[in-house]
């Protein structure tokens, strides 16, 4: 891949934080998505490559934007996997919560999986304690490995997980073994993102979200050293049977290397509304800015960028 493609993703990101941000607080969830994933596809369409939709809205029939197969980019330049979230965090945005983002991860064709839209048991942490975690092992074995690794006393060490029903054990457990916990309504991606940065105060994450969201997370996260383990949960006969069509046993542990293969994969996201790591879209009249991060596996380069767009230049992509 050229590395000229991790500014041009980030113009992706601001497009599509730009104009799902307009939405932000008005409980309009379908509208925020809406906003986002047309925003995107618009600037994708003048991206340099040959990409091709891997995780995206669904199959063609049913979702009008951003496909899984749909192809990106002018048809010039480097033949890449594409995954996207236009918006991480629909509900979030629709709710004026924290750590909503516009996501994009690019690898070289063929080095992502193809994540069925289904459950995944996952587990993320940050550099220090990458390489020691281990999906199989009981939540109080991997909370003592990252107290280990971190130098922390284990009431020190903060989990992240979803609030949701499901995970009620998970959580009592952690509070048994007397971790911190930090409960979030939707946005894992950012969640094991935020275990890679000691700032967030986020230490590893526990718990099952989407597959794609994995793959999603497990790009970042080799771009940043760290790492994410997963498992496929499916949920019915047919999520069983699509597990078998890919070849993955729903036992199988999914490390790095099955998640996104290859020494390079470049990983970005603009906030849309303000989280530990980067600030939401902010508007002053006829500007407004916005805070991006953007990083590439092959070189370890991380970007934190702050953009001003003046908002007359791009009617395309805001609702007025």
């Amino acid at each position: 891949m050229e590395r000229s493609l991790t500014l041009e993703l980030v113009r992706v990101t601001e497009a599509a934080a730009l104009a799902a941000a307009k939405w932000m607080g008005k409980g309009l969830k379908n509208e925020v998505d809406d906003a986002g994933t047309s925003a995107m596809r618009k600037v994708f369409d003048t991206v340099p490559m040959r990409g091709t939709v891997v995780i995206g809205e669904g199959e063609m029939d049913e979702a009008p934007m951003l496909y899984i197969g749909e192809k990106l980019g002018t048809g010039t330049g480097p033949e890449v996997d594409v995954a996207v979230d236009p918006i991480e965090g629909t509900n979030i945005v629709a709710r004026g919560l924290w750590n909503a983002l516009a996501v994009v991860a690019i690898a070289d064709k063929g080095n992502l999986l193809h994540a069925p839209d289904m459950y995944m048991e996952k587990i993320a942490v940050g550099p220090k304690a990458a390489g020691k975690i281990d999906i199989n092992a009981s939540v109080e074995e991997n909370l003592r490995i990252v107290s280990e690794a971190l130098n922390k006393d284990i009431s020190e060490v903060t989990a992240v997980v979803l609030d949701r029903d499901r995970h009620q054990k998970l959580i009592q457990e952690i509070r048994r073994i007397g971790a911190r916990i930090k409960l979030i309504s939707d946005g894992d991606v950012a969640a094991a993102i935020n275990t890679a940065f000691e700032d967030t105060g986020v230490d590893i994450l526990f718990g099952s979200g989407g597959a794609p969201e994995g793959v999603l997370a497990a790009v970042a996260l080799k771009c940043l050293g760290g790492e994410i383990q997963g498992k496929l949960l499916p949920q019915n006969e047919e999520e069983i049977k699509r597990c078998e069509q890919m070849g993955i046993k729903p036992n199988k542990v999914l490390k790095m290397d099955d998640l996104v293969k290859g020494e390079d994969a470049i990983f970005a996201a603009t906030g849309v509304t303000d989280g530990e790591l980067l600030k939401g879209v902010r508007f002053h009249g006829t500007q407004a800015t916005t805070q991006s991060i953007v990083m590439r596996a092959k070189s370890g380069t991380v970007r934190v960028i702050d953009g001003t767009h003046r908002l007359e230049k791009k009617p395309n992509l805001l609702i007025k």
